[in-house]
């Protein structure tokens, strides 16, 4: 069955569709989530919030841009939603002028499961911008309205989070770090 069908099948409230696009996209979005939350139950769950949404508002999708980052958005979102819940952003340590020295790119020798074992050892707030800027895109403007911080606050957690990152890599005796 096509994309096309499929979000034709959704809109129609078919079961069978539902779930193709289901089985279809939910690996890939939970590992959207999974950046997010730290457990995987809690993963799961925003996972399944996620597509619930996805199928009560598929009607909105105009069929401009891609459906996969269509879906994106609502995971994310959703994630954030989650971790507003959780967790109070306000409370987060604004650093100004923090500068850090990033000789290496380990980011690209690093595989995924590195990459996402490591950010499941930062704090929420690391965490959380880390995933906005690097991974999703965002700008420092777009993660402070999200998150209801300064844009300085989300500059310093960023530098604060690659930092961290860094030590870890020195601390594990990653190759091409030191």
């Amino acid at each position: 069955m096509t994309e096309k069908e499929l979000i034709e099948a959704c809109k129609r409230k078919d079961r069978k569709g539902q779930k193709l696009l289901y089985d279809r996209y939910s690996p890939k979005m939970f590992g959207v989530c999974k950046r997010y939350a730290r457990s995987r139950e809690d993963a799961e769950d925003v996972l399944l919030e996620g597509f619930f949404k996805v199928f009560k508002n598929i009607e909105q999708f105009k069929g401009a841009g891609s459906f996969e980052g269509w879906i994106r958005r609502i995971m994310v979102n959703e994630s954030l939603m989650f971790l507003r819940k959780k967790h109070n952003f306000q409370l987060t340590v604004e650093v100004s002028n923090i500068e850090i020295k990033t000789e290496v790119n380990a980011e690209q020798d690093l595989i995924a499961e590195d990459i996402l074992n490591m950010l499941d050892k930062l704090p929420t707030g690391y965490r959380t911008v880390f995933n906005l800027y690097v991974l999703e895109g965002y700008k420092h403007r777009e993660i402070a309205d999200i998150l209801g911080i300064s844009i300085n606050t989300s500059k310093s957690q960023l530098i604060l989070a690659k930092k961290r990152m860094q030590a870890m890599l020195v601390k594990n005796q990653y190759p091409g770090v030191g």
